[in-house]
């Protein structure tokens, strides 16, 4: 059914998504709190975008990507949170969450260098440990990953709603479909039910017609005198009455013989 729905409440979707996505980014490049950094910490931050988009967005599956930034805005959020935890300050490029979102996939571990965490080896061990000199970093790179989230959600936010939109569309089209179908199917119905009656009709009168013309026509006619066209025969001997046995053979009763 898809094929026949219209494109053009689909192509305004994307229209007003691309729209909304570009009006955000251009408030939060110009918005006070960002004008307000200069300098190193500006550099940063516009190094830190970079390292997002293109070097990690731009270069994994979407679904990877999204995998990515969570773990890093974890190991981030984790420190921030506890700072004086050790627990906190490094992690293990051999654990199996690690080694998915952060060491295999492209872009990430470039991420995490710049948080502050630099790669060491301890008893024949490899570690990435948080430099504590990078408190700044890892903040500022914290604050970069969640308005990034911010603005993936806002974006899986307008695709669902689009994606529902689209669904409603369709339903409605294919609601269309049924209904023209159903009333095809009664017209159907109606219009064969009304032959069957007329066909029906169409023999009752020929019947009737041909009734009435056996009871318009005349009997038989019988003899002018009224009696019927056989004559009266002697029972049982074959001869009419009033005739000779013979009567090839007559004799007048006058005539005389020599």
């Amino acid at each position: 059914m898809s094929s026949f729905l219209p494109s053009s409440s689909n192509i305004a979707a994307a229209d007003l998504a691309a729209a909304a996505e570009r009006r955000l980014q251009q408030r939060q490049a110009a918005s006070p709190s960002e004008l307000q950094f200069s300098g190193a910490e500006h550099d940063l931050r516009q190094k830190f975008r970079r390292l997002i988009q293109p070097g990690i967005l731009g270069r994994n599956a979407d679904a990877q990507a999204l995998a990515s930034l969570k773990t890093l805005l974890t190991i981030a959020e984790n420190l921030l949170n506890d700072f004086d935890n050790e627990k906190f300050r490094q992690f293990k490029p051999t654990n199996p969450l690690i080694k998915r979102n952060i060491i295999d996939p492209k872009g990430t571990v470039e991420y995490a260098r710049e948080l502050g965490f630099n790669p060491e080896v301890r008893d024949y061990q490899p570690y990435y440990t948080f430099n504590p000199r990078k408190k700044d970093h890892l903040r500022i790179g914290a604050e970069i990953l969640r308005a990034q989230f911010e603005l993936l959600e806002q974006k899986e936010a307008r695709a669902s709603q689009a994606k529902k939109e689209e669904k409603a569309v369709a339903a409605a089209a294919a609601e269309k479909v049924r209904l023209a179908y159903e009333d095809d199917r009664k017209k159907k119905m109606l219009f064969d039910e009304l032959e069957k009656e007329r066909r029906q009709a169409r023999i009752a009168a020929a019947a009737a017609r041909e009734a009435a013309t056996r009871e318009a026509a005349p009997p038989d006619e019988e003899d002018a005198d009224g009696d019927e066209d056989d004559e009266d025969f002697m029972p049982g001997s074959g001869n009419v009455l009033g005739q000779t046995s013979h009567p090839s053979i007559s004799v007048s009763s006058n005539k005389k013989t020599d």
